[in-house]
């Protein structure tokens, strides 16, 4: 069995999208994912597949978290091995080492293209530099992820993609907890 890391998009952020983690495990063992773990309290799981593809496991996660708690919400799996390659592809490893938590990777619904990329560079206003790689981007935040205009709505309405974010030291432990 494959282990997979699933991201789901805008769990208990901001008082919305309540979701316990012993419940949302309680949800992968009912679709037969095996050894469900979560990190944080945010839709961070990394569980053993059952052989189904990352595009099959993501709609069907999406699915049953809208059927068992009430939440419509976007979910993004990607294999150890994959989530292996995206952080040693990771194009700012200076910013990984001085401060992980400036550095975000999103994973994103569709690879962009180049126009939208562009777009989106044009768009940004601050210091910020973004790395696109497949459906990946990596965001690096020098003057902190708080005070920027480089929102995740923003590069969503750029790239005309739905993603999630999570900060480097997150995706750091998700790559432990799934043994990658």
């Amino acid at each position: 069995m494959t282990v997979h890391i699933a991201l789901l998009r805008a769990v208990n952020v901001g008082g919305h999208g309540k979701v316990a983690m012993a419940e949302l495990r309680d949800l992968f063992a009912g679709l037969g994912l095996a050894d469900a773990r979560t990190l944080l309290q945010t839709g961070n799981v990394v569980f053993r597949g059952d052989g189904r593809s990352g595009g099959a496991l993501e709609a069907a996660i999406g699915r049953a978290v809208a059927d068992r708690f009430g939440l419509r919400t976007e979910v993004f799996v990607r294999s150890a091995a994959q989530w292996a390659r995206i952080v040693a592809a990771n194009p700012f490893r200076a910013e990984a080492a001085q401060d992980p938590s400036r550095l975000v990777l999103m994973t994103l619904g569709n690879t962009p293209g180049r126009p939208a990329l562009d777009a989106l560079r044009a768009s940004i206003a601050g210091r910020e530099r973004i790395h696109a790689q497949g459906a990946q981007l990596y965001i690096s935040y020098p003057d902190g992820i708080g005070r920027s205009k480089l929102t995740g709505a923003i590069v969503e309405s750029r790239l005309d993609t739905c993603g999630t974010g999570r900060n480097w030291n997150t995706v750091l432990k998700l790559a432990a907890l799934a043994g990658s």
